[in-house]
């Protein structure tokens, strides 16, 4: 049985679901955490706006960030560019830096299939 501290994330740019062994880090996955991030509302400045989403996009991967304790490794999976952005925002995390990260592509899945998925992957 591995002592690894394994987690899997399914992302867009507006949902995320985090996957992980709970607190104990044995057992079988669970959902650990659903992080939401709402996007800028409209403004009046292009710039504005712009630094606003990507305040909140910074807010959002530090939420899902802080329902994964001392990683080890981590599958992100999910549509869009979401995935990769994240990945950038992990390695520039001291905290994360280390950790061993890939990715896939997936359409939304429900809270079961993405951890029988998860799990598949790390058994």
């Amino acid at each position: 049985m591995s002592d690894k501290k394994q987690f899997g994330v399914w992302m867009d740019g507006h949902h995320a679901t985090v996957v992980g062994k709970g607190t104990s880090g044995d057992g079988d996955f669970v959902v650990l955490g659903h992080v939401t991030n709402p996007g800028a509302e409209g403004n009046s400045s292009e710039n504005a706006k712009n630094n606003h989403e990507q305040g909140l996009t910074q807010k959002f991967f530090k939420e899902i960030a802080a329902l994964m304790q001392n990683v080890d490794e981590i599958h992100i999976t999910g549509t869009g560019d979401s995935q990769e952005q994240f990945m950038k925002f992990l390695a520039g995390t001291p905290q994360y830096k280390n950790a061993l990260a890939d990715e896939s592509t997936s359409n939304k899945m429900s809270d079961e299939k993405l951890i029988e998925m998860i799990a598949a992957k790390f058994n």
